[in-house]
């Protein structure tokens, strides 16, 4: 049976900046990555590819020309894990033992969780950003748009950057402001929350730039069915007491966030939580069970946004962690919940969130980050996927 040092679950940012990091500490290290994708993208721009501001084939590289020359890449899809016996099943019937092991396969979007939605994607005006074919498609509607009923959805469960259902609706907004379409425009945030934004510092702004479009706010409205062919969006929604009603929405175009899980091998899993993530110590990053497994990015079950922001600061810290464990020493090293959000509040308008796990603003910039500003869309469209590329995902950012 084949074996290894370190066995990395994913290929995607988490694993492949940790392995970078790892190589880049201990080059001598037996490192495998088991990733299933020929392809890598950089899903942060989707926004913008939605909005029209930036090229989609700009976000997708060779899976290859990202791998770290010194990872052994398995082509492969894990299936099954059994930690008492270090040995991970894939789908090809192969098994694969590990000394340690880190787990990052992302996040399981669930287009199958809202009835109809599948059959409807990417035509009737039912768009998304959340997948490289789809997001074009979305600033089609945009563009298309004459006035109407404009939807833009969040659903209840966890999902990947928090702040992706409303930054594409303040886009859509500023282009038909742009264009003189705004005024025909009835435009809903049918979001399953019950609040614009967790932190207040940061929600405080993005009130003033719903009120400034005038964007009708729907809350604890969670998609639930959609009719492509007859317009209609269904929600679940949730009244003060606790009661829930169905109630079904007419729309012209509808930009849905589809509900999100940890990937079903994980929540079938040994190394789940009950919820179905991966079960961390939130500042270690360390298995609660196993000592061996650690678990970044994701699919794990630290309580901070879901965003690649995180998995920048979180990757140093498990790379520093499991080095000690490898050593036989205690993990020390401690990771504060940072997460940032870039909100997009209209082209060459961005608040850049930054905020830990009690939702305290730690900000980078010697400037009040809550308010709305062009250099940090510049931030966003240029630098951010400069850093990607050519620091992060070689573990030297």
């Amino acid at each position: 049976m084949e074996r290894h040092q370190v066995l990395i679950i994913g290929g995607g940012n988490a694993g492949i900046s940790v392995a970078a990091q790892l190589l880049r500490k201990r080059p001598k290290l037996d490192v495998a990555i088991v990733e299933p994708s020929e392809k890598h993208y950089y899903q942060p721009a989707w926004t913008l590819v939605g909005g029209g501001d930036y090229d989609v084939q700009k976000t997708v590289r060779p899976e290859a020309s990202v791998m770290p020359k010194k990872a052994k890449w398995i082509k492969d899809r894990a299936e099954a894990f059994e930690p008492e016996n270090q040995v991970v099943h894939l789908a090809s019937g192969k098994k694969v033992a590990y000394d340690f092991m880190v787990v990052c396969p992302g996040i399981q979007l669930r287009w199958e969780w809202v009835e109809g939605l599948e059959e409807t994607l990417g035509k009737n005006g039912v768009a998304s950003n959340y997948r490289f074919d789809l997001a074009p498609y979305t600033f089609e509607c945009i563009r298309n748009f004459k006035g109407g009923v404009a939807l833009f959805t969040n659903p209840a469960t966890p999902i990947k950057c928090g702040g992706a259902p409303q930054k594409i609706m303040y886009l859509a907004c500023d282009y038909w402001r742009k264009h003189g379409i705004l005024g025909k425009a009835d435009v809903h945030f049918c979001t399953a929350g019950g609040v614009i934004f967790g932190v207040k510092k940061y929600a405080d702004t993005l009130m003033k730039v719903v009120n400034r479009y005038g964007i009708h706010l729907d809350f604890k409205h969670n998609l639930v069915a959609i009719d492509g062919a007859r317009k209609e969006a269904t929600f679940e929604v949730t009244q003060a007491d606790g009661s829930k009603e169905k109630k079904t929405m007419h729309f012209d175009m509808i930009h849905v966030t589809p509900p999100q899980s940890a990937p079903d091998f994980i929540r079938n899993s040994p190394l789940a939580d009950a919820n179905g993530w991966v079960d961390v110590n939130k500042h270690t990053l360390q298995h609660t069970k196993y000592p061996n497994i650690f678990g970044i990015g994701d699919a794990t079950n630290t309580p901070n946004a879901k965003t690649g922001a995180a998995i920048r600061k979180q990757a140093p810290i498990l790379v520093q962690n499991l080095l000690e464990v490898m050593d036989g020493k205690q993990p020390f090293a401690s990771y504060n919940g940072y997460g940032s959000c870039p909100l997009v509040t209209g082209y060459g308008k961005l608040v850049l969130a930054e905020f830990d796990y009690d939702n305290n603003p730690i900000e980078t910039f010697p400037f009040d980050q809550s308010k709305e500003r062009w250099t940090m869309y510049q931030l966003k469209k240029h630098i951010l996927p400069w850093l990607y590329w050519n620091k992060i995902l070689k573990g030297t950012a």
